[in-house]
């Protein structure tokens, strides 16, 4: 199964690829779209829409993953990752892809077995995991991790610990 995860931000969107199951996962691509400030948010949402529409054109993916919603402070904040959010599924829901998200809490159960890992402790579990020859940024580590929470939640044994929650 091929992959595109998502970590939405207004400035920052890591992405990522991945091939494979919950048996392993090989990746194709990973990066960041990055949105300058000097950018009106509206711009900024209509890049990161055109940005992943790419992406899924270029890699053809099966299926799509997003983070999920979490808990911020700041309502300003939290609408601004919302439309972010939004341009991401709207790009995936054009071309009929199946999406999934997983909290944050979760995807970094997954990957370093801690929950409450901080952002350092999952681009380098990412790296190791994946044998990468370099850290990832530490949006597109994010959005790896994502994709392979997805795909480890393809094992019926972990199905009910890393529920597939259809967005």
């Amino acid at each position: 199964m091929r992959v595109i995860a998502i970590d939405p931000a207004i400035r920052n969107t890591g992405y990522a690829v991945l091939e494979g199951d919950h048996h392993g996962q090989k990746v194709c691509d990973f990066g960041v779209i990055t949105i300058p400030s000097n950018i009106p948010q509206s711009a900024a949402l209509a890049a990161i829409h055109t940005g992943i529409a790419n992406l899924i054109k270029k890699w053809a993916p099966d299926e799509a993953a997003v983070e999920g919603i979490i808990y911020v402070q700041s309502h300003r904040t939290a609408i601004t990752m919302g439309a972010a959010r939004a341009a991401s599924l709207i790009a995936s829901a054009e071309v009929g892809l199946k999406t999934y998200e997983y909290s944050p809490k979760k995807v970094k159960q997954v990957v370093t077995g801690n929950g409450n890992a901080d952002k350092q402790q999952v681009a380098f579990m990412v790296r190791t995991l994946l044998g990468l020859t370099e850290t990832p940024p530490h949006d597109a580590a994010d959005a790896i991790a994502i994709a392979i929470a997805h795909l480890t939640a393809s094992d019926p044994a972990k199905a009910t610990v890393l529920k597939r929650t259809e967005v």
